[in-house]
């Protein structure tokens, strides 16, 4: 499966970013840096199921920390509205692809694609003790997108609410933990991906099912993320979500109330430029 794993997996390995720089001066961080980002783990294939498959992942990345525009850990930002407690930025999400055939409850069915999920995310800064920690409300809003890599599909809105509190420095020098909570709400389209049934996939024990815009679930994640010099940096994190009390819960692919993921990742900064970025910089974004 990455937002089921992706989600995930995107989530932690945007939050590795750069590696060195975190406690460094913005005058002192490369304008462009490129390098890898990778990550693997054990996820649930969708959300609610009741299978866990093994996923990895490397992918390589650009941070651009432009006066305007950004690429950087925090992922694609316009720095249109940056307040010292609102800002606006762009979320991120998405999920691997997961193979049917793989899947008890889903033999016989499509395979779940690639997913992307983007669009903007508001933030309201709660508390803050600078340089040492952060708590944060994210309302991000965003669209997803499914790829077999020979063409491209609108899989419909979720909207992902959450309290994240960030911590710098809990226990290692440059380290950075992150810990979030909240619940995530889709249209009809998005949740047709994951439960809908068509009639031609129906048998026994799998009626058809069309599933309803509303409420998917609660999901508790966290990560911890350390440098190892000035290029490399490594990551734990995991996830819990729960499903009690969700619109879809009588779907046939609705299975678990509770999935749980577990990842490890890495980013290694391969180029950095010469030139410096001219703009402030806050390691707890």
């Amino acid at each position: 499966m990455i937002v089921h794993g992706l989600r995930l997996v995107a989530a932690a390995l945007l939050a590795l970013g750069p590696t060195g720089g975190l406690v460094a001066a913005e005058s002192d961080r490369p304008l462009v840096e490129l390098g890898l980002v990778g990550g693997g783990g054990w996820f649930p294939d969708y959300p609610a199921a009741s299978q866990n498959h093994a996923q990895a992942i490397v992918l390589p990345y650009l941070i651009y920390r432009g006066d305007i525009l950004r690429s950087d850990e925090s992922g694609i930002r316009g720095r249109f509205l940056r307040g010292e407690r609102v800002q606006l930025d762009v979320s991120l999400g998405g999920a691997l692809p997961a193979d049917s055939d793989n899947n008890r409850a889903r033999e016989g069915m499509p395979d779940l694609d690639l997913m992307g999920e983007i669009g903007p995310n508001l933030r309201f800064i709660l508390l803050r003790r600078e340089g040492v920690s952060r708590l944060d409300l994210d309302l991000g809003l965003r669209a997803a997108f499914t790829t077999d890599f020979s063409g491209i599909d609108h899989r419909g809105l979720v909207f992902g609410p959450e309290l994240a509190f960030k911590r710098l420095d809990l226990g290692l020098e440059g380290s950075r933990l992150r810990l979030g909570i909240g619940p995530v709400f889709a249209d009809g389209r998005y949740m047709d991906y994951f439960y809908e049934v068509k009639p031609r996939f129906a048998r026994p024990g799998r009626p058809a099912y069309d599933a309803q815009a509303g409420y998917l679930g609660t999901r508790i994640q966290g990560s911890y993320r350390v440098p190892v010099g000035e290029r490399l940096s490594f990551l734990a994190g995991g996830r819990v979500e729960g499903f009690w009390g969700a619109t879809n819960d009588d779907s046939p692919l609705f299975k678990e109330n509770v999935n749980v993921s577990v990842l490890g990742g890495f980013s290694y900064s391969f180029y950095q430029s010469d030139a410096r970025s001219r703009v402030a910089y806050d390691p707890l974004d």
